[in-house]
């Protein structure tokens, strides 16, 4: 199973030497952040050997996919959703995940807080933001943000524990200053029942640049499982 899945040991030997690197140049203490495995079409034995080289937290995109692969996966794994979420999927995620990190309407919080209610359960999500303005991504606009935040701080079985974003590709390191900007000055309002806890921001392409202006989450998925078909 090593032998077969090695580049994954290889990849992430490269990625961990990369965030200790990037965290001693801007001070910043490698336990003040977290990496997470994106595991979009990923087969579920490739995960589990991700898993077991010490990834724990998970990025799941596609409900139909989790849901074909969550029995497989090694339990010892905590799994977010990081994709686009419907209100009419928030049903079958509710139980097994532990964040949901796509928050980015009113009615998706409604039905997550109903969900969550009902199962007795209070979810950790995060708002996502549209930093860049970009139509081809979800998430809300920075001016509204804060509307959004303060409707959804009353909702009894939803906590809010941060942001999260997918910047433009171009320009990326513009686009996360903007966002380390917005997420403290969030931070300092101190909205009640809103923690700023998490910064999801940072992929493949510009994790190094994300540890820089203050991610608490980097998401890899290309670099640590390869080029993937996504179709």
């Amino acid at each position: 199973m090593a032998d077969k899945f090695c580049y994954v040991d290889e990849n992430l030997k490269v990625i961990n030497e990369n965030i200790a690197e990037t965290a001693d140049k801007c001070g910043r203490d490698i336990n003040s952040f977290r990496l997470m495995a994106v595991t979009k079409t990923v087969a579920p034995e490739i995960v589990n050997h991700a898993v077991n080289l010490g990834l724990k937290l998970l990025g799941e995109n596609r409900v139909q996919e989790f849901l074909s692969k969550q029995e497989i996966y090694d339990k010892s794994a905590e799994v977010h959703f990081i994709g686009h979420l419907q209100t009419n999927k928030v049903k079958y995620i509710i139980e097994p995940m532990s964040m949901i990190q796509s928050v980015d309407n009113i009615k998706l919080a409604k039905e997550i807080n109903r969900l969550a209610i009902a199962h007795n359960k209070v979810m950790d999500i995060l708002c996502e933001v549209n930093i860049g303005g970009e139509d081809s991504k979800s998430g809300v606009a920075p001016d509204r943000l804060r509307e959004l935040l303060e409707q959804i701080s009353e909702m009894q079985g939803i906590k809010v524990k941060g942001l999260m974003t997918i910047p433009p590709p171009s320009n990326s390191d513009i686009f996360l200053g903007r966002m380390a900007e917005l997420f403290n000055d969030i931070k300092s309002t101190e909205i009640p029942a809103v923690a700023m806890d998490e910064l999801s921001m940072g992929m493949t392409h510009d994790y190094q640049q994300a540890i820089k202006y203050g991610s608490t989450i980097i998401r890899i998925g290309t670099g640590l499982f390869g080029i993937r078909n996504y179709n």
